[in-house]
């Protein structure tokens, strides 16, 4: 099987604020657009897992989030935007590179993102892929007891953000036997190199408003939906994902077995297929 190269990172002038966004594979085919995590670049996705998805006959979209890597960045703990505001930033990346409508994967808190998108903009969306994340109920389990995260480091002490952003991670595992230590040290030295302020990487996520959609719920979502969820998530219980597999109509679970608030390498065989099954051409 032939593997499609990144066509290179571009910045593109999203209504006034510069994102940054990489794309792999054949534009003319079905369009898969990776909306990372909180406080997560694009290089969270990894560019492998991109090429293996965009090897599969997909035109796969990843990009840097508001306040990480090369995309605008806000003052530490002032960050000038919403959950609606990202939602628009990945409109605006559909319109720059003639999509109208994508295959959307969020993962973690930015299923926020394809919650406005899916309920505000179901014109816009082929399909959602929630990847790690939750309906937000409160009667949901808490995160694992031993999830134990470290102090936040002095952001000008770059040796001590990454053991911080490293550690983090590691928890998030939940105790996968996936969680490779080597490779993800490589990622957050990448990660934060490249940043134009990891300091407001590490904080501004956590500090934006967390609106939704201006009408309706997950159970308004009318695109086809697949929930992907990890059986050793420490942050989000498997609950978690079972719950928003109910709440939305007709949605699909894919357990990742011995995978924790992640895509460790080891399960791409299981998610890379489920995934190209679930975006075949416009289903709706």
């Amino acid at each position: 099987m032939a593997i499609h190269q990144s066509h290179g990172e571009q910045l593109l002038n999203i209504d006034g604020v510069e994102l940054c966004v990489e794309t792999f594979g054949d534009r003319a085919t079905p369009a898969i657009m990776l909306v990372a995590g909180s406080a997560a670049s694009m290089l969270w996705w990894d560019a492998e897992l991109c090429e293996q998805i965009a090897a599969r006959d997909r035109f796969v979209v990843r990009y840097d989030h508001r306040d990480t890597g090369r995309s605008t960045c806000y003052p530490p703990g002032q960050p000038a935007y919403s959950f609606t505001d990202l939602t628009r930033d990945v409109l605006g990346i559909q319109d720059a590179l003639g999509i109208e409508r994508a295959h959307v994967v969020c993962q973690s808190m930015f299923g926020g993102t394809g919650l406005i998108l899916g309920v505000d903009h179901p014109d816009r969306v082929a399909s959602l892929t929630f990847v790690s994340t939750s309906t937000g109920a409160d009667d949901l389990p808490p995160p694992s007891s031993g999830l134990a995260m470290p102090a936040e480091p002095d952001s000008s002490d770059t040796a001590a953000v990454v053991e911080y952003v490293l550690a983090g991670a590691r928890a998030y595992a939940g105790g996968s036997p996936y969680f490779d230590e080597a490779a993800i040290r490589a990622l957050v030295e990448r990660d934060v190199a490249r940043a134009r302020s990891y300091a407001s990487t590490l904080v501004n996520h956590y500090a934006i408003e967390v609106d939704g959609p201006a009408r309706g719920g997950f159970g308004d979502i009318t695109a086809p939906t697949l929930v992907v969820h990890g059986d050793h998530d420490p942050l989000l219980p498997l609950p978690h994902g079972k719950a928003l597999r109910d709440a939305v109509p007709g949605a699909e679970l894919l357990v990742l077995k011995r995978a924790g608030h992640d895509l460790p390498r080891p399960v791409w065989d299981d998610f890379v297929p489920a995934l190209v099954r679930h975006t075949e051409g416009d289903r709706r």
